[in-house]
């Protein structure tokens, strides 16, 4: 597997904010968000069997791995990957952008599943599918950049019934829009959605790498 990085930090954003993790990067990835900060992980990386990926998880001695990217479904491997670490009793959780068939992963696995808003410029490649593969554990998470951004997302809440598939998040583009805006627009429209914010970049700042 192209392994961009494998890391101990303090999980940033989903319902498992501020817990202690271990992340599992892969690179690449078939999209080019307008925000990405990830842009390294497109090409940047090492080859690593899974038993090495396996070995150096274990070495921190966490017991939950998120498996991320770039794209992690654009490898093969992953859910082979994922299963190996279910295995051994890890707590896993798969962030993927929505345009892989996600049906492929564990059932035991847990989804956070990005759904592109129209400010990411990617939200033509969603496969909207996807959704009926949910489950209630699972995450979709908006990216807002925008207003435009926060009413379209509400259209896709209504539309998809996703308060019945799975916990929904909304957090801001690091940097544009202020999350106290977010805020007071879903008071405003009472959803029923978890504010996040990135954790991590205000831990130890946007630029820092390998946290």
């Amino acid at each position: 597997m192209l392994i961009n990085e494998i890391f101990r930090s303090i999980q940033g954003e989903t319902t498992f904010a501020g817990l202690p993790f271990v992340f599992v990067r892969l690179t690449g990835c078939n999209m080019r968000c307008s925000y990405c900060d990830t842009q390294y992980a497109y090409d940047e990386g090492n080859e690593m069997p899974i038993p090495s990926v396996i070995e150096k998880v274990d070495s921190f001695g966490l017991k939950s791995v998120c498996v991320t990217g770039g794209e992690p479904l654009a490898n093969s491997n992953t859910p082979l990957l994922i299963r190996e670490l279910l295995n051994k009793d890890y707590t896993v959780l798969v962030e993927t952008n929505g345009s892989y068939d996600i049906s492929i992963l564990p059932q035991a696995a847990i989804k956070i599943m990005d759904i592109k808003c129209p400010g990411s410029d990617m939200n033509h490649k969603m496969l909207w599918g996807n959704i009926s593969y949910l489950k209630k554990n699972d995450e979709v998470k908006f990216v807002l950049s925008s207003r435009n951004d926060y009413e379209w997302a509400r259209t896709m809440i209504d539309k998809y019934r996703l308060e019945d598939v799975a916990n929904i998040l909304m957090s801001a583009v690091y940097g544009t829009i202020q999350p106290s805006l977010i805020a007071s627009w879903i008071l405003e429209d009472r959803l029923n959605v978890r504010l996040q914010l990135q954790l991590h970049k205000y831990i130890w700042g946007p630029e820092a790498r390998g946290v």
